[in-house]
């Protein structure tokens, strides 16, 4: 059974993710912060939408809902904690629970931070992980809601997955997010290369996106608060993960 995933640009830097399963038995969108792009991308491959699955409440993740679900009258699934400000589901799920995608597993796990209630899909068998806003290529989300204790762990979770998964982020920030982390990490080899990748990425218009959970490993700041160099480098080498993560993400946001 194949699945097949293709990025869809929307609003300013989101992406949205069309899920193709089978040659169009099942089809999916993971967080349409915007209908227009969407239509367009199923109606050019003469497709019919039945399925939304939503990471968090954002609006630029969620705005397009009504408009499709009127179009397409999809299945919608999203965090049961954000329920109350996610309309039109049809389903709620939180950690641990298992959705069945046209014969595609997926699993569910808590990544709260962000928001409080964020989620991710994990397709195991597929090797595809839908982050949200909880990890993005060479960066996380801030902590809107969240604290960093919250978002270390959550973090940690993704980054226990097989490294050889393939990570979707909800926005193109890597560029930026790129620059970053060379300020705090100046000596990662691994960094310095894949950082020149991305400018000559991002200089033809190309996305960025899959990133690997094993490039995260070794190259993401934010999935790297309990590495010895790192917390030497920040001058934290006996701090809690936790700690050296919160700094990480201030500096972060005061860029």
């Amino acid at each position: 059974m194949a699945l097949s995933v293709h990025i869809i640009p929307a609003l300013s830097d989101n992406y949205i993710y069309l899920l193709v399963a089978d040659n169009g038995e099942a089809v999916g969108l993971v967080d349409p912060g915007d209908a227009a792009p969407v239509i367009k991308a199923i109606d050019r491959r003469n497709l019919s939408l039945s399925h939304i699955f939503i990471t968090h409440h954002h609006q630029d993740h969620v705005a397009g809902i009504p408009a499709l679900k009127q179009r397409f009258a999809p299945h919608i699934t999203g965090p049961k904690a954000e329920q109350d400000k996610i309309t039109d589901l049809d389903q709620t799920v939180a950690a641990g629970d298992v959705l069945d995608f046209a014969g595609h597993r997926i699993e569910v796990i808590d990544t709260p931070g962000h928001t409080a209630g964020h989620i991710a899909f994990w397709f195991p068998d597929d090797g595809v992980l839908f982050a949200g806003d909880t990890l993005f290529a060479l960066g996380c989300g801030r902590l809107f809601e969240g604290t960093p204790t919250q978002m270390w762990k959550s973090l940690l979770a993704l980054r226990a997955l097989p490294p050889e998964t393939q990570v979707y982020c909800g926005h193109e920030y890597t560029l930026s997010n790129a620059r970053f982390a060379r300020s705090i990490d100046p000596d990662n080899a691994a960094l310095r290369d894949r950082a020149h990748v991305i400018e000559g990425q991002r200089a033809r218009g190309l996305a960025t996106i899959p990133t690997t959970i094993g490039e995260e490993q070794a190259t993401n700041p934010f999935l790297r608060a309990d590495d010895p160099s790192l917390k030497q480098h920040l001058d934290m080498a006996d701090a809690d993960p936790a700690a050296v993560f919160a700094e990480i993400r201030q500096r972060k946001d005061a860029t």
